[in-house]
């Protein structure tokens, strides 16, 4: 892959530390969820950020299959439910699940660009077969 585009974060402390992008839009405070053993209260965590990223990258990926297609539709919304839990080996897992909602077009054409939006988005991708992921069209 030749990259068009390359960033870097830095975290410090883990689940109760700190994330800073490389220019400083992201500055974060991270801390365990209260379902997890932490704190909670108002900072993000890994899962939030996972979800973030993944629901705006296929929401880039719908709107570029949309335009290739030439469908007519109103604003897509993508939803992207991130869930993390104990897998079988002891360690932890992700599995996600994105509702999305594209206005102005019927389930089947709304499932399609779905299954084609999938099949572009990089956050797909590196998810296909490596964790547990749903898409469910509203």
């Amino acid at each position: 892959m030749k990259p068009l585009f390359t960033t870097a974060a830095t975290s410090q402390g883990g689940r109760d530390g700190r994330v800073v992008s490389e220019d400083g839009v992201i500055d974060l405070d991270v801390r365990a969820p209260k379902e997890m053993g932490g704190p909670g209260g108002h900072a993000t965590n890994p899962e939030q950020l996972f979800a973030a990223g993944y629901s705006t990258c296929f929401n880039s990926a719908l709107n570029l299959v949309i335009r290739k297609e030439r469908v007519s539709t109103g604003n897509p919304e993508v939803t992207a439910n991130v869930s993390i839990g104990k897998d079988s080996d002891g360690g932890y897992g992700l599995a996600a699940k994105l509702q999305i909602k594209i206005p102005d077009v019927d389930r089947e054409t709304a499932q399609k660009l779905v299954k084609e939006a999938s099949k572009v988005c990089p956050y797909a991708k590196a998810t296909r077969g490596n964790i547990e992921v749903e898409y469910e069209v509203l």
